[in-house]
């Protein structure tokens, strides 16, 4: 019996291609103001949203309230958002940290956005002290650190960064950091650093010479120009790390480091906090 093929079936709409989806991105901010009451100083104002968070530990026997922030969502990606704004009020005292090292991890869509805004009124202080940024391969980060102090305001601010893990055998072949700090005083403008840095510039002798960790800090306070000889005096000159330290103003101290690692920066940044912090340096940079 001869075989007979049914004729095929005519071709129909190809199937539609679904795109796809985009992993959902990190966005939280937190919302601080502290007042001064007699010598202690207390939260006047505290507000947290999405992936941000902050923890008040106990320290009763210091003046300033310490706030460490948190990113919930464990490192900076394309599309994240992250803001911070925080203030002391007439006569407190603030200090600001992070629980461990930030992370930017690879960013293909497009850079990390992380915005903090801090203010200083007369009489009072306040610490930045976030511990290291470290950044991955591929990640692209913009960040950007806007202070306004009043006239008579103190302020201890530190910006260190570690480009890829060195005990790791990280190394960053790509990467994109926009970094600007921005300090005004009774507005006006008094320390203003701006970074761009690609892994091509990594090796050049005028950007980092080969070194991967560096660090940024300005301290403003009566007793800038006492502690300026000291301070230079523990500066490590060669070696795995290198520094240097001026001043920009009467009572306004700038430092930079260069270290081969985050270990190397460490090691030479901690004595400089000790000594500016009067040995209350937030307990999360010990553990």
């Amino acid at each position: 019996m001869p075989l007979t093929l049914a004729p095929a079936a005519p071709p129909g709409p190809e199937p539609a291609v679904r795109p796809v989806p985009r992993q959902p991105r990190a966005a939280g901010a937190v919302r601080l103001d502290v007042r001064g009451e007699g010598a202690r100083s207390r939260v006047a104002r505290f507000r947290a949203e999405g992936a941000m968070r902050a923890l008040f530990p106990a320290r009763p026997d210091e003046a300033a309230l310490e706030a460490i922030l948190v990113n919930t969502a464990g490192g900076l990606t394309s599309g994240d958002r992250l803001f911070v704004t925080a203030g002391a009020g007439p006569g407190a005292a603030l200090t600001l940290t992070t629980q461990a090292a930030e992370r930017a991890y690879r960013a293909p869509d497009g850079p990390a956005r992380v915005r903090t805004a801090l203010s200083a009124a007369a009489g009072s202080r306040l610490d930045w002290l976030p511990q290291e940024l470290i950044l991955y391969d591929g990640a692209r980060l913009d960040r950007r650190l806007e202070i306004d102090l009043a006239p008579g305001a103190r302020l201890l601010a530190v910006e260190p960064v570690i480009l890829g893990r060195a005990a790791m055998g990280e190394v960053l072949r790509g990467f994109a950091l926009s970094d600007r700090v921005t300090v005004r005083r009774g507005g006006a403008p008094l320390w203003i650093d701006a970074t761009d840095l690609t892994a091509a510039a990594l090796d050049r002798p005028a950007a980092l010479a080969g070194l991967r960790a560096y660090a940024a800090l300005i301290y403003v306070a009566p007793d800038a120009e006492a502690q300026l000889a000291p301070i230079r005096d523990g500066l490590p000159e060669a070696g795995p790390a290198i520094g240097g330290a001026s001043l920009i103003a009467a009572d306004t101290l700038v430092l930079r480091l260069l270290a081969e690692d985050g270990f190397a920066l460490r090691r030479a940044l901690l004595p400089v906090l000790d000594r500016l912090t009067r040995d209350t340096l937030p307990r999360s940079w010990r553990l």
